[in-house]
């Protein structure tokens, strides 16, 4: 028992230290792609993981990670939802993680692809996941990835994002045990949890505020 302990402590370590220690880049290495290689080309794009959020397309997503996402809508009760591809455990270098795509489809076309729905699963709390009708996952194909949102399998904490990252542009409590760090440059929101899993989104910097904009409080209601 002991041994299985600390072989797990060793592999945590292994992870967290990856976010720290600077690592070479090269073709084949495995180094590349990592969740902090942001490169930006000025004119409000970005590429990550070889991929161009708000550009590069569903079929894109599965040329990089596989042809095996789960794509459906995910809908809260009072919410028409969005449409998502999941992977539940991607290579990012030599990091592990879940990701999830955030597909450009406007509202009229969710609509019609929940009219034609096969069947709707609930997950937590009441959210649902509707399974698509065959016909529209093949047209998704063409649909651009707006976001994405990477869980890496181990917990890192701020000083690790801060030290790959560097200070962020805002940083921005939520409760007592989550803060946001936006990198609105990179266009990066890292979300630090101290009970739950962490989570880094990307997007176009051009269109950060689908980031930001969501967490702004409305008017008034920080008034006492």
């Amino acid at each position: 028992m002991k041994l299985v302990l600390y072989l797990i402590g060793l592999v945590f370590l292994v992870i967290v230290a990856s976010f720290l220690i600077p690592v070479p880049e090269g073709d084949g290495d495995p180094g590349r792609n990592l969740p902090w290689q942001i490169t930006v080309d000025g004119q409000g794009g970005s590429t990550v993981f070889g991929l161009q959020p708000g550009r590069s397309t569903l079929a894109d997503l599965k040329a990089v990670f596989g042809n095996q996402p789960e794509v459906a809508i995910i809908a809260r009760p009072d919410e028409l939802g969005a449409v998502e591809a999941y992977y539940s455990e991607v290579t990012l270098g030599f990091v592990q993680a879940r990701l999830v795509a955030a597909l450009d489809v406007d509202p009229a076309t969710v609509e019609a692809m929940r009219e034609r729905a096969l069947k709707a699963k609930h997950m937590e709390s009441t959210t649902r996941k509707i399974t698509l009708h065959p016909d529209d996952l093949a047209q998704l194909e063409k649909a651009a990835v707006k976001s994405l949102a990477v869980i890496p399998a181990a917990n890192l904490d701020e000083a690790a994002i801060v030290q790959r990252f560097g200070p962020p542009a805002e940083r921005l409590p939520v409760g007592e045990k989550q803060v946001h760090l936006f990198y609105p440059q990179l266009g990066l929101d890292v979300t630090v949890n101290a009970e739950g899993k962490e989570a880094l989104q990307y997007v176009a910097p051009r269109d950060f505020a689908l980031l930001r904009e969501p967490l702004r409080e409305p008017p008034g209601a920080g008034g006492g």
